[in-house]
C-alpha cells in the first residue's frame, strides 16, 4: 500500500489527533483538500493528511482503492478484503509515526474511500483501529456481523446521489443500531454524489459535538454505582 499523501496540516507542536482522509474512485489526495482544511481549522492540534489510493484507476484518470471492472456484490467483498491488510497497515504506519493511538484517530472516506474505512473499522474487531470513522456517500461491502465496539460511526449520504444509493446508508444505520453500535446517520435531501460546504460544516459539527456512546454508558454506570462504603 502506498503511503503517498498530502499533509494538509502539520501542527507546530506534538500532534494530539490524527485525521486521515481517503478519496473516491478516479480521484486523488488533492480532491479532499477542502474537507481536510475544514477539519484542520476545527482541530489545530491535529495532523491532517489525505492519502492517495495505491492503484491507478482502470476507468479514466486518478486512482482507486480496488478494481471496479465486472464488479458485483461478491467481487466487491473479495476485492476489498484483498486490499484490507495493506490499507490497515498504512493507517497503523501513520499512528506509529505520530505516536497516536486509535482513540485519537479519525478516518474519513468518500465513496470508494468510505467503503474502505467502514470495512477497516469492521475487520479490526477487538483490535480497535480508530475512535471515529466518517463515511461520506459510501456503503459497506458487506454489513458487519458484530458491533464495531469502541468506534463511533458517522454516515452522511445525499438523497440525490445517483452513484451510490442513499438506501445503503439507511440500511447500514438500522443494522448498526440493532447491533448496539454507536452510529449517527444523516441523509441530505438535496445532495448528490459529492461534498459541499454544508456537508463540511455538518461533518465538523458532528465530530465536535457528538459524545461517544461508550462514554455516556461509562458515566451512567458510575452514577448507578454507590460510592465506596455505601450500601443500598
Amino acid at each position: 500500500m502506498t503511503t503517498d499523501a498530502m499533509i494538509i496540516q502539520q501542527p507546530r507542536g506534538v500532534a494530539r489527533q490524527l485525521v486521515l482522509l481517503f478519496h473516491g474512485l478516479g480521484a486523488s489526495e488533492e480532491d479532499l483538500r477542502p474537507l481536510g482544511e475544514r477539519l484542520a481549522a476545527e482541530y489545530p492540534e491535529a495532523l491532517v493528511a489525505s492519502l492517495r489510493a495505491p492503484h491507478p484507476a482502470s476507468l479514466g484518470a486518478g486512482y482507486q482503492w480496488f478494481a471496479v471492472e465486472g464488479l458485483d456484490d461478491a467481487r466487491r467483498v473479495e476485492r476489498v478484503a484483498a486490499e484490507m491488510p495493506l490499507f490497515v497497515a498504512a493507517i497503523r504506519h501513520w499512528q506509529r509515526d505520530t505516536g497516536l493511538g486509535p482513540e485519537a484517530t479519525v478516518l474519513v472516506g468518500f465513496s470508494q474511500g468510505a467503503i474502505m474505512v467502514l470495512e477497516a473499522a469492521t475487520q479490526a474487531g477487538d483490535d480497535v483501529l480508530a475512535g471515529r470513522v466518517v463515511a461520506l456517500a459510501g456503503r459497506y461491502a458487506r454489513l458487519p456481523a458484530t458491533n464495531p465496539g469502541a468506534t463511533t460511526l458517522f454516515l452522511v449520504h445525499g438523497k440525490a446521489d445517483d452513484v451510490v444509493h442513499y438506501g445503503f446508508t439507511v440500511e447500514a444505520a438500522r443494522h448498526l443500531v440493532a447491533l448496539g453500535a454507536d452510529v449517527v446517520a444523516d441523509v441530505i435531501p438535496w445532495l448528490g454524489h459529492g461534498i459541499d460546504v454544508k456537508v463540511l460544516d455538518l461533518v465538523a459539527r458532528r465530530l465536535r459535538t457528538h459524545v461517544p456512546k461508550r462514554h455516556w454508558e461509562a458515566a451512567m454506570r458510575q452514577l448507578e454505582s454507590p460510592p465506596d462504603g455505601v450500601t443500598q
